[in-house]
């Protein structure tokens, strides 16, 4: 019987922008700011990207969605962070550990995604990425050359 592989390669159909944010906002709060700022319409998605890691600990991160249908442009905010409490069997003061996962493990300093999808052109994301740094609470925003990234398929729903 023949052995087939599939490369990931093969489904990215879709080009896509990825803008890194920074900021102490909650995401709720930062989906409200954008909104006001972008003139979009971010809303809580139905899902959320769930991730099970080395040690069996499933991960969970936040999905935003603005699905724009005048333009072609699907924009999802997500959570590059996961904080999460774990029990430890240890008797003592200390006996609840924070762990912290990252959907982006090479991009720990950013606290946002904003990913873009459609076709568009270099001045569109310039605006976007200026209008993002105006937000008071954002310490500053970029685009993130994806190509360089070593956990992208993470960022494939």
């Amino acid at each position: 019987m023949p052995v087939y592989e599939l490369d990931f390669n093969d489904f990215d159909t879709n080009e896509y922008i990825l803008i890194g944010i920074h900021t102490t906002l909650n995401d709720y709060k930062l989906a409200y700011l954008l909104n006001g700022i972008l003139n979009s319409l971010f809303k809580k998605a139905n899902y959320c990207l769930d991730i099970k890691s080395k040690n069996d600990v499933k991960t969970s991160f936040s999905v935003y969605e603005y699905l724009n249908l005048k333009s072609d442009h699907n924009w999802f905010l997500i959570n590059n962070v996961s904080k999460h409490k774990i029990k430890s069997e240890e008797i003592g003061l200390f006996t609840e550990n924070t762990v912290t996962n990252y959907l982006v493990p090479e991009k720990k300093k950013v606290d946002y995604f904003i990913k873009i999808e459609g076709d568009f052109e270099c001045t569109f994301i310039e605006n976007a990425i200026n209008k993002i740094k105006q937000i008071p609470q954002v310490i500053t925003s970029y685009q993130i050359e994806v190509d360089t990234l070593k956990s992208k398929d993470f960022l494939i729903f």
